[in-house]
């Protein structure tokens, strides 16, 4: 074998092991989406998928591929240590969007917990959340336990749990209890985590969870969805809602599908990469 066609083999096999990474993460995904992430032609891809149904480590669909085992649900622990990067800039990215003074719901997941610490240490720095304004003051509801950990110690942060059954896995309550005692409050913004957003909509792991979550939305003036690009392309369990139920989309790297998606939604996409703390 000449040097390079054993090149032009490792790299096949390097862009195919990429393409199971991602589906593995996502559990559905589409050809032009394969493409732009490896940046290749959608041919490429569409052989690619092709040999890898021949082989039996996915299952071709009309546009895309599909995981043979569906995505289980990691613990927020596991999450948590994810993408980090990321979730922090999408986490700064949503607290500009707290004003002081407001009302916010925090829902569970790891880049939700990721805004409650800018959250805290931007009460603790005085740092502003946009400008002419620092949220020092602001009303928190969360029926997340590692939310309400987090801003335990903040005294000019009220944080108010939404009690019910607790889920291990996402470290929040949910259920009746949950769902009837959110029903109290009204917030200036709910923001939400998902596992999935695909031409479907939104999804999540759990039922219970996506009920709540769409309780809160009812519950609030404006809804923001906070997720990183891992979770575009990817259908998650259970549906949460259609990408026009909310108001805005902050993720970490721009997509022209997802741009499509919003602008198609009227949703404001924000990129989080172009945002950074401030000195």
């Amino acid at each position: 074998m000449t040097a390079a066609k054993h090149e032009g083999r490792a790299f096949t096999e390097e862009r195919r092991a990429r393409i199971l990474e991602i589906l593995d993460a996502r559990g559905r995904v589409r050809v032009a989406e394969l493409a732009d992430l490896l940046a290749v032609a959608e041919p490429t891809v569409r052989k690619d998928i092709t040999d890898l149904d021949r082989q039996g480590l996915l299952r071709r669909t009309h546009g895309g591929a599909l995981a043979l085992r569906p995505a289980y649900e990691p613990a927020l622990a596991t999450r948590v240590e994810r993408n980090v990067a990321a979730k922090q800039a999408i986490a700064r990215a949503c607290l500009t969007m707290i004003d002081d003074g407001d009302a916010v719901f925090l829902d569970s997941g790891s880049t939700i917990l990721a805004l409650a610490e800018e959250l805290r240490l931007a009460v603790a720095s005085g740092h502003p959340s946009r400008a002419g304004g620092h949220p020092s003051h602001v009303n928190v509801l969360t029926n997340a336990l590692g939310v309400a950990q987090v801003l335990a110690d903040v005294p000019t942060v009220r944080h108010t749990v939404v009690g019910g059954q607790f889920r291990t896995l996402g470290g929040c309550f949910v259920g009746p209890l949950a769902l009837e005692s959110i029903q109290q409050f009204t917030v200036n913004t709910a923001f939400l985590g998902v596992t999935g957003l695909s031409t479907s909509g939104f999804t999540v792991a759990d039922v219970a969870d996506a009920q709540l979550k769409n309780a809160a939305m009812e519950r609030a003036r404006k809804v923001v969805v906070a997720m990183d690009q891992q979770k575009v392309g990817a259908h998650d369990f259970r549906k949460v809602c259609d990408l026009d139920r909310i108001d805005t989309l902050v993720t970490d790297t721009d997509d022209r599908h997802l741009r499509q998606w919003c602008a198609d939604a009227g949703v404001d996409l924000v990129i989080a990469a172009a945002v950074s703390r401030r000195a």
